[in-house]
């Protein structure tokens, strides 16, 4: 039985890994589908192998996006349907090709319930996600487009040869996920470029300078 290869399984024991795999069936999704709908969240559970996944809320009204996370490998979907059963009224949309285990939402709760080596991979990673709502809210209500988007690009470094989240991601999409408009940030860039701390490629953005950066970060707070 294949056992797949990613960090969050690492610490498991074959036992249980062989447990996930037992029930687990491999989907594959395209960019642009939307494969994730709260209906199905309320009989399957997700954890990405590859691809990416951006989880959103929108503004019916003015058409407005405000994205919660990105899914990259690793990530779960949907935890919190998984503890409340009920229905998360969030959008999903593919950005990137990719894979993913699907798994009977029930059986997770059994293992949550009775399996402590799968609560020491799963109540880490609802902590991670909860920091990172918490964090989003905060940033939304006290900082200004300028600091999110510096903060943004401090946090997605990525180490040589890993790519970022932000990597591939259009100007568009960097904006939601800070509350504004591709405007808002194509100007922000610009000025960054400007100053010599970024260099902007297509759907790219290297970092040049990170002290820099950090330091402007600190003057702007």
């Amino acid at each position: 039985m294949k056992r797949y290869d990613i960090e969050i399984f690492s610490g498991l024991s074959d036992t249980l890994k062989d447990e996930i795999n037992k029930h687990a069936k491999l989907i594959h999704f395209k960019k642009g589908e939307y494969v994730f709908n709260s209906e199905d969240a309320t009989k399957n559970f997700y954890i990405l192998l590859s691809g990416k996944v951006k989880i959103y809320q929108i503004n019916l009204d003015n058409a407005k996006e405000q994205t919660i996370f990105i899914l990259t490998m690793g990530d779960m979907y949907d935890t919190i349907t998984l503890l409340d059963g009920k229905p998360h009224e969030v959008i999903s949309e593919i950005l990137e090709d990719g894979d993913a285990l699907k798994i009977p939402i029930q059986k997770v709760r059994e293992w949550i319930g009775s399996n402590p080596a799968f609560n020491k991979i799963f109540f880490p990673y609802l902590a991670k996600q909860m920091r990172h709502v918490e964090e989003l809210a905060t940033d939304l209500s006290l900082y200004s487009t300028h600091e999110r988007l510096i903060k943004l690009l401090l946090k997605n470094l990525a180490p040589n040869g890993v790519k970022s989240l932000l990597h591939n991601l259009s100007r568009t999409e960097i904006a939601n996920l800070i509350g504004t408009v591709r405007h808002v940030v194509d100007r922000h860039l610009n000025e960054l470029k400007d100053e010599g701390t970024v260099d902007l490629k297509r759907k790219q953005i290297i970092i040049k300078d990170i002290q820099k950066l950090t330091k402007k970060l600190k003057f702007l707070e």
